[in-house]
């Protein structure tokens, strides 16, 4: 039987202290307690990720019928604490970087740490329409990726103007009968080869001048309220389902001016600090996958890894 990753003696420092709970978290907790390293996540008061807002996952390899978010979190946290990883449900409130050893404070308390990964991830911004969180998982997503196969021979929105909405809306041609774009301006801000595709597929219809007011339905997605900005008409399109892609806000604003950040804030890769590393969605902007998200957790804990043998000397 393999043997734990020991807990530091008190008052001394973490081998590994990683912000955040996510899959790139998690992950990392994994391959770092392996290594034999001790472990410390602070995993904040709502651990998880955005995993824990998800129904049926589909597209994470191992699971064949497919698993609940919250079910897979559960499963990567319990095999990060089988090795060892202690896992606190507090938020990081600051972190100092600028001396050796590294302090986390959170719940008020100080933790040290002789290496940091930041996976603090990035929260989706959402319309805040009526109707918008109570039917999420239930027609209301905001991965294509993720959830168009459900979604095959249906109706489908999206809303947005940037590369994702593009993307999102691509994705979703090869499963819906009819997709939507509702963008509330008079054009796309999406980069001119995403718009050309978009605008050349027959399959894509598109609502300019327009805003959601409200997301329609009881158990599920049934249509939406739409209020075109020019005329201030109201109207109704049914659909069942509504994909959301005006972007994503990376959680690194307590690691501005600690961490370089590039201009819309997320955490740039990799860090030029010694012994900081990030992993997943607080750097990653492009693919936005868990399992890409668990990929890069293992790739900072190797990291990590490595530069502990290496102040060892």
């Amino acid at each position: 039987m393999m043997e734990l990753a020991k807990k530091p003696a008190e008052g001394e420092a973490w081998d590994v202290l990683l912000v955040g709970s996510g899959p790139s978290s998690l992950t990392a907790a994994i391959y770092a307690t392996r290594g034999a390293a001790s472990t410390l996540v602070l995993g904040g008061v709502k651990w998880g990720g955005q995993l824990m807002l998800t129904t049926t996952v589909d597209n994470f390899p191992g699971f064949p019928d497919g698993v609940h978010g919250p079910e897979l979190m559960g499963l990567m946290r319990k095999q990060a604490e089988r090795f060892g990883a202690l896992v606190i449900e507090e938020n990081v409130t600051e972190l100092d970087v600028s001396s050796k050893p590294f302090v986390a404070v959170a719940g008020g308390k100080k933790y040290k740490a002789k290496s940091v990964i930041i996976a603090t991830g990035a929260e989706i911004s959402w319309l805040g329409v009526p109707g918008e969180q109570k039917l999420l998982g239930r027609g209301v997503s905001s991965c294509a990726p993720c959830d168009a196969p459900f979604f095959k021979g249906k109706k489908v929105a999206v809303v947005g103007g940037g590369d994702s909405a593009m993307e999102e809306a691509l994705v979703l041609t090869k499963y819906a009968t009819e997709v939507t774009i509702i963008h509330r301006r008079d054009q796309f801000k999406a980069s001119k080869a995403m718009q050309q595709k978009v605008l050349n597929n027959k399959n894509i219809k598109i609502i300019w001048n327009t805003e959601v007011m409200e997301i329609l339905g009881d158990q599920k997605v049934e249509g939406v309220k739409l209020l075109n900005n020019q005329t201030s008409k109201t109207s109704e399109l049914a659909i069942d389902g509504i994909f959301v892609a005006i972007g994503h806000t990376p959680s690194t604003k307590i690691f501005s001016g600690k961490i370089d950040l590039d201009e819309k804030g997320y955490a740039k890769y990799p860090i030029n600090t010694p012994g900081v590393f990030v992993a997943g969605d607080v750097h990653d902007y492009r693919y936005k996958q868990a399992v890409t998200a668990a990929g890069f957790g293992c790739m900072a804990a190797m990291d990590a890894l490595k530069y502990l043998e290496e102040l060892k000397g």
